[in-house]
């Protein structure tokens, strides 16, 4: 009888590239998958795919002005102060967000699709963090067409998968059926972790809850 091999784990991250806690959540499973691989030399790293979610499913193609949603949101142009909970986290972990220069409330459709296709070039990890980078740290409008092709040309995609995304409708559609598949099953809100393993075993870990946690379910599914 040969020797059964242990199941490479995979993590499928759902996010949406305009969740601060999803980025925060990056910086988490980011230390966590190192601290695994210190643990497991040699062995085959997880695997990491990223899966599409829209915090506003309903946003106008264009996006709206950030403090148009705001105000639509918490009553305020300027959110009314609830976001000193989620820039603490964020510098705890390295990042410090400048949330007041972000202009545009965006439409993440294409972000989305863009990210999907970038596994072709095993570039999504890559992708998800130019998009965080731009929308959280530079202000970008990821509602913008030519910002989209410039981020993602410069990751490695070709102006083949770009024009996929921003010049057909297939992908794009494919995408808001994934976004529905979620919400469907029981998905409401993100970062979301799925951690899986061989015969299986899946472990979901919701929220931005820490490396440690996020750890812990890589060793229990792997001992499933």
């Amino acid at each position: 009888m040969g020797v059964k091999l242990p199941a490479v784990l995979q993590i499928d991250v759902v996010s949406d590239v305009v969740c601060p806690w999803c980025y925060i959540g990056k910086r988490q499973i980011e230390k966590a998958l190192a601290q695994w691989q210190e643990e497991n030399p040699g062995r085959t790293p997880p695997g990491v795919r990223w899966r599409p979610f829209q915090l506003n499913p309903d946003m106008p193609a264009g996006g709206i002005p950030r403090s148009a949603y705001l105000q639509q949101k918490f009553g305020s142009p300027d959110g009314g102060g609830r976001f000193g909970r989620v820039v603490a986290a964020a510098r705890e972990v390295g990042l410090e967000l400048k949330l007041d220069g972000i202009k545009t409330q965006p439409n993440t459709l294409k972000a989305h699709g863009l990210i999907e296709l970038a596994a072709e070039c095993s570039r999504q990890s890559e992708l998800a963090e130019a998009f965080f980078q731009a929308y959280f740290l530079d202000g970008r409008d990821l509602s913008d067409d030519p910002t989209l092709r410039e981020i993602a040309a410069e990751v490695g995609m070709t102006d083949v998968m770009i024009d996929a995304v921003l010049t057909e409708d297939r992908v794009v559609q494919l995408i808001a059926a994934a976004d529905a598949e979620m919400r469907e099953h029981g998905v409401s809100g993100v970062p979301l972790f799925i951690v899986g393993g061989g015969e299986g075993s899946r472990l979901a870990v919701s929220g931005a809850q820490g490396s440690d946690r996020l750890l812990q379910a890589m060793r229990q599914v792997q001992a499933a």
